[in-house]
């Protein structure tokens, strides 16, 4: 269908250009050739130094009758749950029933297979997508280039804010939605489930056509880990725990971790790793048992010592409960399964 795609909006192309293209050998390029025209498809091969690949007769796919939402929603027939956010589920759908008619019997059988086989679940283990219930309204805006007035709710004082913004661009990452908006000549960045309140004005503005919506998300993502991971911690790691660590951490603490590893005498590793402030850091150190030792900084390792002995008087005193007058004995320490 790429081949056919490109053929139609290039006209002639070699081997060696739809290869570069479509990022496949030559040999492919060959065999996919032959393929489209056992399909039925007109390609006409042409020899020579001016020769190449072109489609005869002004052939072109059949992709009639699309309305305007269908072909919006095209880059959406994919992502089934995405497109039911954004209000185009029909027109998604629909889109696909005609794009799989417009295709010839053989590549449509392929196409169905890998719909069949192959699913998108976006929102992360342990949790569902986040309520949004003023994406539609943003969507629209973006959709239409109309500038939108938020009421939002940040994590900042003054907590509810108010702002007119230019939205370039949706992203969903992970079950959550965020708005990309120019902001008093500034790109921002707005989590869309803490939007309170959007209207949309009647006026386009006029967008920056070189705005990238994935190079900037990109930077956005780094930026937001340089910031948000300030600090340092040095560990000194288990062996289980450092096998256990790709479960455990996330992708830029693995790496650190890998790449700082210093085996020990005793067999355990030291480790330096990006944490985040003080507080969540303990939090995510704690989760990570008794095969961690924190050895710096030292303000790091007094907060953890400080949390482990509030967890210990805890369950010591829910200990003293248990073996009170009136109260179910402590368990065997020996048990009958022994």
């Amino acid at each position: 269908m790429e081949i056919v795609l490109l053929l139609q909006t290039r006209g002639k192309l070699t081997a060696r250009q739809l290869s570069e293209a479509l990022e496949v050998s030559v040999r492919t390029v060959y065999r996919d050739m032959e393929a489209l025209s056992a399909a039925g498809v007109p390609v006409y091969a042409g020899a020579g130094h001016d020769g190449g690949y072109q489609l005869l007769g002004g052939y072109r796919t059949k992709l009639t009758g699309l309305t305007a939402g269908e072909a919006e929603s095209l880059f959406l027939t994919g992502l089934p749950e995405a497109a039911r956010d954004l209000g185009f589920g029909p027109a998604a759908g629909a889109a696909r029933l005609k794009l799989m008619a417009a295709l010839p019997e053989p590549l449509r059988g392929r196409a169905a297979r890998t719909a069949a086989r192959f699913h998108l679940d976006a929102p992360s283990w342990y949790r569902d997508a986040e309520a949004a219930p003023h994406l539609g309204a943003v969507a629209d805006a973006v959709w239409n280039q109309l500038p939108v007035r938020l009421r939002y709710e940040r994590w900042a004082e003054p907590h509810r804010v108010e702002r007119v913004v230019e939205p370039y661009g949706l992203v969903l990452k992970a079950g959550h939605w965020y708005l990309v908006a120019a902001d008093r000549g500034r790109y921002r960045t707005y989590r869309v489930a803490r939007i309170l309140d959007a209207v949309a004005g009647s006026e386009p503005f006029d967008r920056d056509e070189s705005f990238d919506l994935v190079a900037h998300w990109e930077d956005y993502r780094a930026d937001f880990d340089r910031r948000r991971l300030s600090g340092r911690a040095v560990l000194r790691v288990s062996p289980a725990i450092l096998a256990a660590l790709p479960d455990l951490v996330e992708p830029t603490v693995l790496a650190a971790a890998q790449r700082t590893a210093v085996p020990q005498p005793d067999g355990w590793v030291r480790v330096e790793i990006p944490v985040e402030a003080p507080d969540p850091a303990v939090g995510q150190l704690l989760r990570l048992g008794a095969g961690v030792e924190v050895l710096g900084p030292p303000d790091l390792r007094a907060r953890m010592v400080q949390a482990v002995a509030a967890l210990a008087a805890t369950y010591q005193g829910a200990a003293a409960e248990t073996s009170a007058p009136g109260r179910f004995p402590a368990p065997d320490p020996v048990g009958t399964l022994g």
